[in-house]
């Protein structure tokens, strides 16, 4: 007789992969920007999973995974959060021993409680490691008030919590701007220095640059941007875009001087702190590269001499309320920064936060924990006074921050906040007509499932902090919060997948963190996505984005600016492309080309960007904006912005380097180390340094916002 053989295992099949990939929020198609319907391999479907916490080799693992998920719901006593518009009516699943009564109360943010209805359900119980478990179900009401409120489920044995987080169903700050466009001004803060900067632009810079542009100039608002921490020592990366940490401030953009005990040092002390300005503000007359090592080293060394200053009763106390308002949170980063001190690498890898090592690090590094506590507490301070002071010169909305897709993969948040970002994977995008090999901007992205398992506690403490001194926020990438494209290691940037995002839940708590700040949020929609989205985006009160280049139509001609959405923030250009003189003149082009990131010729690809640009010229002239003959830069950058301003759109930007005649490009995407991205100081067309008092008698720059406003009606 023949002994019994293991059955064998098979591999999954092609369509039984992709149907639990679709189940776990994994897209398996996509339209590229060509307009072709593109299939994700399998091989990547494979990863993506892997990095979601599923090892799936055969078919059998995906029954006993979907099993597990099944499980896992049937297990918890209430889900771990539930996300209502305010005017929803919604229901809640309870689960329990089978048979076992179970009553549902609600807690409200203010501490008043209520019992909730049971509803009809008539689920069957499931069997779950050995015991069948039943199914509840209570009703929410609508008209709950906003916040975040507790369920309470009060079961044989105790009372088990979840959250429940009632948002607004449209935010509603932009309104107070009324019918009348606000203009305002876009810059990258450490490009522009001032007479009192330590060689990178900082905050005492944006408080005075955003008052003289409000006062001398007419503006609504100064988009500046990521302020995120970088690396608390160098070297650190330059890319704004690239944070260790999304939630708190680089130490680079404080202002030492206006420190409140600086005031009080002894001479000596301040002495000292004069000769680590004078290492570095040489930098400020430089208008070929900006130096970030030596001013974070040389401010690192200043704020240390400050916080060993006496405090008086009074700033020990305001220091006590920041460290209690954000919690563990800034502890946790305080930590990391002083773990990356000790360890003298900025990428370096540590134990879990939880560990005992760590633990014991807390005590033996409280010290250097506290100066970097102290640090945030201080920059809070100096975002507050920008703030104010730009309210104070007459903008109506004051400062707009800028929010990054993610963080660096061996930075403070990738350690502290653990499983909630997916490992194995980065962010980035798919390949578009700007960049054909597609990008990997090397971010770990939020895990869909365990971001939920953690209420979206993380997300809604982050945007607590960016919101508190901001009059808007602007999302970059906003449609990641849709989905994102997951990128596993080793793959090529065009080789990801889309994974799926509860949309309704990260928008929601955007919305009610956004309306009791009293922030105007704008996203940044460009790129593919669905032709539902802005819509959506719209209903909640999500201001969309227009770039003047990329609002065209079928044939490739303009959309009339006129025809632009009203609820958005548009402007000529972004960030990513050059200033408008260099983009005419088809700089974007041969720098790409240079760069070797082009898959046409060069005379082919300067051939077609000058057709698209000769559209626009042509519809500009079409309105009498344009004069026959021989044009200058300034004059097709005036027209340019004049035509832009005849849109109904309720924001309109001007960056500060078309102000000024600067024709660099600050960033050149899906480049590292072959352009000197982020690190262009703001200079004119001739190449002279252009500082922030300059800003406040410069001629072009009021011609620019003079004309944008006559042509608004502002």
């Amino acid at each position: 007789m023949e002994p019994d053989l293991p059955a064998q295992r098979s591999a999954p099949s092609s369509s039984d992969l992709r149907e639990f990939a679709r189940d776990l929020g994994i897209g398996t198609d996509h339209w590229g920007f060509d307009g072709t319907l593109k299939q994700v391999p399998d091989a990547t479907l494979l990863k993506v999973m892997r990095a979601l916490g599923h090892e799936i080799s055969t078919g059998e693992d995906i029954a006993r995974a979907r099993a597990e998920r099944e499980a896992a719901q049937w297990r918890r006593t209430l889900p771990p959060v539930t996300v209502l518009r305010e005017d929803e009516q919604g229901s809640v699943p309870v689960h329990v021993a089978h048979g076992s009564p179970v009553r549902l109360s609600l807690r409200l943010e203010e501490g008043t409680a209520q019992d909730l209805p049971q509803i009809e359900d008539n689920t069957p119980p499931l069997e779950v490691d050995g015991m069948l478990r039943g199914r509840a179900r209570f009703a929410v009401p609508s008209g709950l008030p906003l916040g975040w409120h507790v369920l309470v489920a009060h079961v044989d044995g105790g009372t088990v919590e979840a959250d429940l987080v009632v948002t607004p169903v449209r935010l509603d700050a932009q309104d107070d701007l009324g019918a009348r466009q606000a203009v305002g001004v876009q810059a990258q803060l450490y490009s522009i220095r001032s007479q009192g900067s330590w060689g990178i632009g900082d905050l005492g810079d944006l408080r005075d640059l955003s008052a003289i542009l409000g006062a001398r100039h007419g503006a609504d608002f100064l988009l500046v941007n990521p302020l995120h921490a970088s690396d608390p020592q160098p070297p650190m990366e330059p890319s704004p875009y690239l944070p260790v940490t999304r939630r708190f401030t680089s130490a680079l953009y404080l202002r030492i001087e206006d420190v409140p005990e600086y005031a009080s040092l002894p001479e000596f002390a301040r002495q000292r702190i004069g000769l680590l300005r004078t290492g570095v503000a040489s930098w400020n007359e430089r208008a070929d590269r900006l130096e970030r090592d030596e001013v974070l080293g040389a401010k690192m060394q200043a704020l240390k001499e400050l916080f060993a200053a006496p405090r008086t009763a009074g700033r020990q106390a305001l220091f006590d309320a920041f460290r209690a308002r954000e919690g563990q949170g800034l502890a946790d980063f305080a930590l990391w920064s002083a773990l990356v001190e000790r360890a003298r690498r900025t990428h370096a890898a540590f134990p879990e936060p939880g560990s005992d090592v760590v633990q014991q690090a807390r005590l033996d590094l409280a010290d250097r924990i506290e100066l970097h506590e102290w640090i945030q507490f201080v920059l809070d301070e100096q975002l507050g006074r920008a703030q104010s002071a730009a309210l104070d010169a007459g903008m109506r909305v004051g400062i707009m921050h800028d929010l990054a897709v993610g963080v660096t993969t061996e930075g403070a948040d990738a350690w502290r906040l653990g499983p909630v970002l997916a490992r194995g994977v980065g962010v980035g995008a798919p390949a578009d007509q700007y960049n054909q090999h597609g990008q990997n901007w090397h971010q770990p992205p939020w895990r869909p499932d365990a971001l939920a398992a953690e209420s979206y506690r993380p997300w809604r403490d982050m945007l607590r902090s960016l919101m508190r001194h901001a009059g808007a926020l602007r999302i970059d990438h906003v449609l990641g919060l849709f989905r994102l494209w997951w990128i596993p290691e080793g793959n090529l940037a065009s080789d990801g997948a889309y994974v799926h995002y509860d949309h309704d839940a990260m928008i929601g708590i955007l919305a009610l963190e956004a309306r009791r700040s009293g922030t105007i949020v704008i996203g940044e929609d460009l790129g593919t996505f669905e032709p539902w989205v802005r819509g959506y985006l719209d209903s909640r009160g999500i201001l969309g984005t227009s770039i003047l280049w990329f609002e065209t139509q079928g044939d490739g001609g303009p959309i009339p600016p006129s025809q632009y959405r009203s609820q958005c923030l548009a402007s000529v250009n972004t960030h990513d492309l050059p200033p408008t003189a260099g983009y005419l003149a088809g700089d974007h082009v041969r720098l790409r080309h240079e760069l070797g990131l082009l898959d046409g010729s060069l005379e082919e690809e300067l051939e077609a960007d000058a057709a698209a640009r000769a559209r626009f010229l042509d519809a500009i002239a079409a309105q009498g904006l344009l004069r026959e003959g021989e044009r200058d830069d300034e004059e097709l950058v005036l027209a340019l912005h004049r035509y832009l301003a005849s849109s109904p759109s309720l924001l309109l930007g001007v960056s500060l380097v078309d102000c000024v005649g600067e024709r660099r490009i600050q960033n050149q995407p899906g480049t590292d180390e072959e352009y000197p991205n982020w690190r262009i100081p703001l200079a004119d067309a001739a190449g002279r340094v252009v500082t922030v008092e300059d800003v406040a008698t410069d001629a072009r720059t009021a011609r620019l916002l003079a004309a944008v406003r006559q042509a608004a009606g502002t």
